[in-house]
């Protein structure tokens, strides 16, 4: 697997913003489409079409993992970056399906959760750029494989007196 590339100087203050920016998009959204029957009837709908398009393609094993429908053995033209989630459903392709990775794309599957049939348009409104998509960068960019992970730093010893 090859490294994460470092992001760009000033990247985390670009990222903010755009949260507040898909934040405050939110709250021009009717509260009845968020949440409700009908954001689980889009959640439901994302979840079928993963299911038809990941049982078109997919050539690997099909598993329930942490919640989601993962569809393994993609061929790469059948999702962008490393997966897509639609619904309750990730498509991807021969790459390890790693724990952080599902983790993230859980957070996916709640935010279909939430806007459901409005999810595809607002994602394409946040931009193809991750470090500047607020439901990226909401998943977890380091989960998502977008930046490379910090390292905690270890505890300075103290002294004691």
């Amino acid at each position: 697997m090859s490294p994460i590339p470092r992001p760009p100087e000033g990247w985390e203050a670009a990222a903010r913003r755009a949260v507040e920016r898909g934040r405050a998009l939110d709250r021009l959204i009717p509260s009845f489409l968020l949440d409700s029957s009908i954001s689980r009837a889009g959640y439901w709908y994302g979840t079928t079409v993963g299911w038809v398009w990941g049982s078109l393609w997919s050539t690997g094993r099909i598993e329930r993992r942490e919640g989601l429908w993962v569809f393994r053995g993609m061929p790469r033209w059948t999702f962008p970056r490393g997966g897509v989630c639609a619904g309750g459903c990730y498509l991807t392709g021969d790459a390890p399906v790693t724990d952080a990775v599902l983790r993230h794309e859980a957070v996916h599957t709640r935010q279909w959760r939430h806007y459901g049939f409005l999810m595809p348009l607002l994602y394409l409104l946040a931009g193809r750029d991750p470090l500047r998509n607020r439901f990226e960068i909401e998943a977890g960019l380091e989960d998502g494989n977008y930046v490379p992970r910090q390292r905690a730093t270890p505890a300075r010893p103290t002294r004691s007196t």
